[in-house]
């Protein structure tokens, strides 16, 4: 039996404070509405303190979608605290998730305080929130550049204190997979199973997806991510990446999830119209050009057999389907098979005249629309009945 990996997304939180994506409340609700149908567990809908719009929109979407548990964020203060607390009343499955910075770095030119003045304050914060709900996740800030021991100290802390789940965050994105998998296995090693212990990885280096995979193979069972990838600075884990990874390459990460994968794409779409951008067009499982091919060996690969060149089926992920893109690259079996798909059933000695107009005129455009196809067709069949007359 595979394991289950719990889905937290933070696309309304952690993605959603990155510029070029603000939402409105209302903007949130539909976001929210299409998170529910991909299947998530955990959905992080803002920071009530930063902003009353956030915590509007916490409490909205906890009262919208009783079905799945609601997060809200706050760092290891009361104020935090409380107002998350508050913007959470509505919701059935509410959780706190608190947080505080835990890395020498941060402890000096951040926070301007010593360890034990921060493992305090962790401890406070979860104790306060156990009085509001009784799911509490306890983030340890910048956890892949603290001290290991001191990072254990403090999430055993957390724990004690009532800590259900312990988020240990690459949140510069500094890691590289083999060095964050070994410090997922030793904090789990320490916590045992008291408490899930999940990841939170930046993309900084471009290896968020690499490194959350990492933390799941040396333990963890929680991993949080966002659509499309967005996020701060280069974005975070991208959550159609993760879950289609454990899919595709189950062999190799014997996990399963709750998602929907049919739904990733129309996720990835509509997050894009309610933000300032979409994913670049070679982004994988969502960009435009993540199931088209425009090599001609890749083109006469996949028209004889899909699997030769995708190694899923676009359909699993909501693309409706696979595109051949004509271009100065494209091949004699692409290009037949669109003058086929455009109704014209061209001889083989037209079929090569078509090919040569096409591939001259293709080295003169970044791309060739149907309607130009056309036109060099019915170029060659006019041709064609000129000469026969």
């Amino acid at each position: 039996m595979a394991e289950r990996v719990i889905i937290f997304d933070t696309t309304l939180r952690d993605g959603e404070q990155s510029p070029g994506c603000s939402m409105t409340v209302p903007e949130k609700l539909r976001m929210a509405r299409k998170l529910v149908e991909l299947g998530v567990d955990i959905l992080e809908a803002g920071f009530p303190i930063a902003s009353e719009g956030d915590y509007e929109a916490v409490r909205a979407i906890a009262a919208e979608f009783p079905e799945v548990r609601v997060a809200a964020l706050a760092r290891a203060c009361t104020l935090d605290v409380e107002r998350a607390a508050r913007a959470l009343e509505p919701a059935r499955r509410p959780r706190i998730h608190t947080f505080i910075a835990t890395s020498d770095i941060h402890l000096r030119y951040k926070l301007r305080k010593s360890r034990q003045q921060v493992l305090e304050e962790a401890a406070r914060a979860v104790e306060l929130s156990r009085r509001y709900v009784e799911d509490v996740e306890f983030s340890a800030e910048d956890a892949t550049r603290t001290d290991p021991e001191y990072l254990i100290e403090v999430c055993r802390a957390a724990v004690a204190a009532g800590a259900r789940t312990v988020n240990l965050p690459d949140t510069v994105g500094y890691s590289l997979p083999e060095e964050f998998g070994a410090l997922i296995a030793q904090v789990a090693r320490a916590l045992g199973d008291s408490a899930i212990i999940s990841v939170h990885c930046h993309n900084d280096l471009g290896l968020a997806t690499a490194n959350s995979l990492a933390g799941v193979r040396a333990g963890a069972r929680q991993i949080e991510c966002t659509i499309n990838g967005i996020g701060e600075r280069a974005g975070n884990c991208a959550l159609e990446e993760v879950v289609m990874a454990m899919k595709v390459r189950n062999d190799l990460l014997p996990f399963e999830t709750g998602i929907v994968t049919e739904q990733l794409y129309p996720a990835s779409r509509l997050l894009a119209q309610l933000i300032s951008f979409g994913p670049q067009p070679n982004k994988a499982i969502v960009g435009d050009n993540a199931f088209a091919h425009e090599a001609g060996i890749h083109q006469d690969g996949f028209l004889k057999e899909r699997t030769t060149y995708e190694i899923m089926d676009p359909r699993t992920v909501g693309v409706p389907e696979s595109k051949l893109v004509l271009g100065k690259h494209s091949g004699r079996h692409a290009l037949s098979k669109r003058c086929q798909d455009l109704g014209y059933a061209l001889t083989r000695e037209q079929l090569e005249e078509v090919y040569q107009r096409f591939i001259a005129f293709a080295d003169r455009k970044k791309g060739v629309r149907n309607e130009e196809i056309v036109a060099i067709i019915e170029q060659v069949l006019a041709g064609a009945a000129q000469a026969a007359d």
